[in-house]
């Protein structure tokens, strides 16, 4: 059963809940395929389900963590290849992309309880962000790529839907 965000829950704990339920949709579409389905090129640009793990593991690290002046892992971007955190390296295992979203998610979180909506940062772009404006644009961003990788899921082996049917 996929999270519900509370039809009557105030602002931060409805968009907390609304990017969590699709967090879980990231990892839900990766199980029951093996590494080489996760990492197969579905799209011209090579585009994976593995990759699109990287990139919002980096992205979660990046707006949160980074944004609001926290730690954070060392960021898979690279100023000459603007795609690096969509690319998965043959040393990299799938435990090893699945963990990486589970810190950066851990992180983020951390990040989320300790700060208001109101609360600001600096993002990399130099504009400064509320917490309410990075909790919504990272909504946006991991329910965008959720659509690909549901896209992707269903090329592979025709499984579609946001959560498990019960």
């Amino acid at each position: 059963m996929s999270r519900r965000v509370p039809p009557t829950g105030g602002e931060k704990e409805s968009l907390h809940v609304s990017l969590d339920r699709h967090r879980d949709v990231v990892l839900w579409k990766l199980e029951g395929l093996d590494d080489a389905q996760l990492r197969r090129p579905m799209t011209v640009s090579a585009t994976n389900l593995l990759g699109l793990v990287k990139h919002l593991a980096a992205v979660e690290y990046g707006w949160f963590c980074e944004t609001f002046g926290r730690e954070a892992e060392p960021l898979p971007f690279d100023d000459a290849d603007e795609n690096a955190d969509l690319r998965v390296t043959t040393t990299e295992t799938t435990a090893d992309i699945v963990a990486f979203y589970g810190r950066a998610r851990a992180a983020a979180d951390e990040v989320i309880d300790e700060l208001d909506l109101d609360d600001v940062g600096t993002a990399w772009s130099g504009d400064t962000v509320s917490m309410r404006w990075v909790l919504i644009h990272m909504v946006e961003e991991t329910a965008r790529h959720v659509g690909h990788m549901d896209i992707l899921r269903e090329l592979i082996d025709g499984a579609t839907g946001d959560h498990e049917r019960s």
